[in-house]
């Protein structure tokens, strides 16, 4: 005749194989997890130190731009472009903050000298008129030959913008392929943020790319510490306490 306690052992050990089970999956779960949290991590500080290694290289002239087939290349990288403003084509991107205050960021194209070509130049920032939206300040744009510095970045950022786009000077948005259907001109896919000061009152407060690691770092030692804490209840219920209940002396 079989022990009483056979069945009861035998439920015992595989209860105990089930909750091992468990607590190492939980474990190289979490711990997948708070690895890929400082793997992101490393990746936006690599793209950072990427960018402003960029940054640092020589500028680059209007032929070397133009010679350059590549923009994501030219991404980033410091320019000093020749050209003539195409004035009658500005346009004022609405809704656009910059030191904490709501405006427009005016937006001019530049035919490159010697070529067809034309990059948008993200010109600067103006404050809006709170009374009237359409009122725009008047902006001083040069005639003939300037030569513009800047950084070399993607084109303007898109907002949300419900329905179609509507056209005119202010505009929530620029669609690179329909501006240039409208206006005629064969448009580089990037654009220049202008960095040199023009005497025209507009501000360029450009924001940098800033790798913001902290959010991963925070989520990483979440995961982290709930790995350990799986670990730490494992041994405590498992071996721990059921070792403390053996040697309790009987009431």
């Amino acid at each position: 005749m079989p022990e009483p306690t056979a069945p009861s052992a035998r439920f015992r050990s595989a209860r105990f194989w089930l909750v091992t089970l468990a607590a190492l999956v939980v474990m190289v779960v979490t711990a997948s997890l708070g690895r890929w949290q400082l793997g992101r991590a490393q990746l936006k500080l690599d793209l950072q130190a990427s960018i402003e290694a960029r940054g640092a290289q020589p500028a680059l002239d209007t032929p070397a731009v133009l010679a350059v087939g590549s923009t994501e290349a030219l991404l980033h990288r410091q320019a000093q472009l020749q050209g003539q403003w195409v004035a009658a084509a500005t346009v004022w991107l609405e809704n656009r903050p910059m030191a904490a205050r709501s405006g427009f960021i005016v937006v001019t194209p530049l035919r490159l000298e010697g070529s067809d070509r034309t990059v948008l130049v993200q010109r600067g920032w103006v404050p809006r008129d709170f009374q009237d939206r359409t009122r725009l300040p008047a902006l001083d744009t040069p005639q003939g030959m300037v030569q513009v510095r800047g950084r070399l970045a993607p084109p303007p950022s898109r907002l949300f913008e419900p329905g179609a786009a509507a056209p005119g000077p202010i505009r929530q948005n620029i669609e690179l392929a329909a501006y240039a259907r409208e206006t005629g001109l064969a448009l580089l896919d990037l654009s220049l943020l202008q960095t040199c000061d023009a005497g025209d009152g507009l501000l360029r407060d450009w924001p940098r790319f800033a790798a913001d690691v902290s959010k991963h770092h925070g989520y990483a030692f979440q995961w982290f510490g709930l790995c350990a804490l799986t670990g730490l209840l494992y041994v405590w219920f498992q071996f721990i306490a059921p070792r403390r209940q053996r040697h309790r002396p009987a009431p």
